[in-house]
């Protein structure tokens, strides 16, 4: 009988003893090929010697020192070197734990930088419906995802939300996408003259939307009509890369690929790459100096706030994914594996849409192509798929909700960045198995 208190209570899961790889191993000897990089985390795969050892080599060093009395030799370093690579205007990084840390942090930011300016009537936060924040009460809250939402609304703070850039589903058939773009992000300007431009401190979005509708890319041009419409009205424009960043899309800040710089940025999941718990929240030179000019003290904090042997494993991941060369390598892995997923689906009655950017790929079901109807959620389309692909050997991330909370289901794929060919054969070969189970 276990003591641990599982994610479902009437699951009864295999007990993972290695990794290796591409691959998890259970007690039983079985491999799973990690087709989802767990959440988008395990980009170098498991098992890295390189990353381990960094991890051994701080621990002998030092495990932990509170960043209340001391800094350390790796949290340093780490900072450096994401700063020298980060977005134009990026100046500071306040690590934390983990994705829904780091989103806490940036809106806790948002609201003080305006208090430490004069403004404390800017108190509003937009966000995307059918986004994911995280889950903590803040992160939550910010998150558009009305099934996550519903139970814990009671206690959630007021979040504006408007519609995602999703062409699948949103762009009329008379638009481009260039003018589809336009309208997805005219959306924002309509909800910061609705509330008030003067209470508006920031919106939140995913430049390319992981968990909950399935690596949507926004259509070119939207967030540069994002940073002008934040610029406008001096709201902050806040991007949360927590899964999508790191590489995952090809670039190792997502936005890069967008051409913008945000105010505030957050990361995660790839930035341990599994090994360690690790996230961070990055802000602007100018974010930094009203708080350093002001009271002098971000009002917020963690006990585990730039552990040393956490930033040792960012440290040797980021070296480790610019080193290799692993960016150009995910956007190569990236367009073969939409080519494999379109060689294999393309022509699918029930597959909808295949989308997303390096290996960060989304493949959405229907049960109308043509009319792009959902199938009814009692069919538990993706659980279905997700149960079969496991037992199979695959571990993939299907979601249900994809449409509104509620309606439609897709599949999220993020493997390692180390995916050879015949992986991604393999890969395609048994979500196909996990598909025709469903359908």
């Amino acid at each position: 009988m276990s003591h641990v208190f599982p994610r479902h209570t009437k699951a009864s899961l295999p007990v993972a003893v290695g990794g290796e790889g591409c691959y998890l191993i259970d007690s039983t000897g079985k491999r799973y090929l990690d087709g989802s990089g767990g959440a988008a985390v395990s980009c170098l795969g498991h098992g890295d010697p390189e990353i381990t050892q960094a991890i051994k080599d701080q621990l002998d060093r030092l495990a932990f020192a509170h960043t209340g009395f001391l800094t350390s030799k790796p949290a340093e370093s780490l900072a450096d070197l994401l700063i020298e690579h980060a977005p134009k205007g990026i100046d500071r990084v306040y690590f934390v734990s983990g994705g829904s840390e780091a989103t806490e942090a940036a809106i806790k930011l948002a609201r003080q930088y305006f208090l430490e300016k004069g403004e404390p009537q800017r108190t509003n936060l937009i966000a995307r419906k059918q986004s994911y924040h995280g889950n903590t009460l803040g992160a939550l809250a910010a998150g558009g995802n009305e099934w996550r939402r519903a139970q814990f609304a009671p206690i959630l703070m007021d979040v504006a939300h408007i519609d995602p850039c999703y062409a699948y589903r949103h762009k009329r058939d008379d638009e481009s996408e260039q003018q589809y773009g336009a309208r997805a992000a005219q959306s924002l300007e309509d909800e910061i003259l609705r509330l008030g431009p003067e209470t508006v401190m920031a919106f939140m979005a995913e430049p390319v939307v992981g968990a909950t509708i399935g690596a949507v890319p926004a259509v070119e041009g939207y967030f540069r009509r994002i940073r002008e419409i934040c610029d406008t009205y001096g709201v902050l424009l806040i991007l949360d890369e927590v899964m999508c960043g790191m590489g995952r899309t090809g670039h190792l800040f997502a936005c890069e690929r967008d051409g913008i710089a945000p105010d505030i940025l957050c990361i995660a999941k790839g930035l341990g790459a599994g090994y360690q718990p690790i996230g961070a929240m990055l802000c602007t030179a100018e974010i930094y100096a009203a708080i350093e000019n002001g009271s002098g003290f971000f009002q917020h904090g963690h006990t585990y706030l730039g552990h040393p042997a956490a930033t040792a494993a960012g440290l040797a991941v980021v070296n480790a994914l610019i080193g290799r060369d692993l960016l150009p390598r995910v956007r190569q892995q990236g367009e073969k594996l939409d080519a494999a997923l379109c060689d294999t689906f393309g022509q699918h009655p029930h597959i909808g849409d295949i989308r997303g950017r390096g290996l960060f790929r989304g493949v959405e079901l229907v049960e109308d192509r043509e009319t792009k109807a959902p199938f009814d959620p009692s069919r538990k389309v993706a659980a279905t798929i997700k149960k079969a692909a496991f037992e199979a050997g695959l571990i993939c991330y299907p979601m249900a909700g994809t449409i509104d909370g509620a309606r439609g289901d897709h599949v999220l794929l993020a493997p390692p960045f180390i995916i050879s060919d015949d992986q991604i054969g393999e890969l395609v070969d048994k979500l196909a198995i996990g598909v025709a189970a469903a359908i």
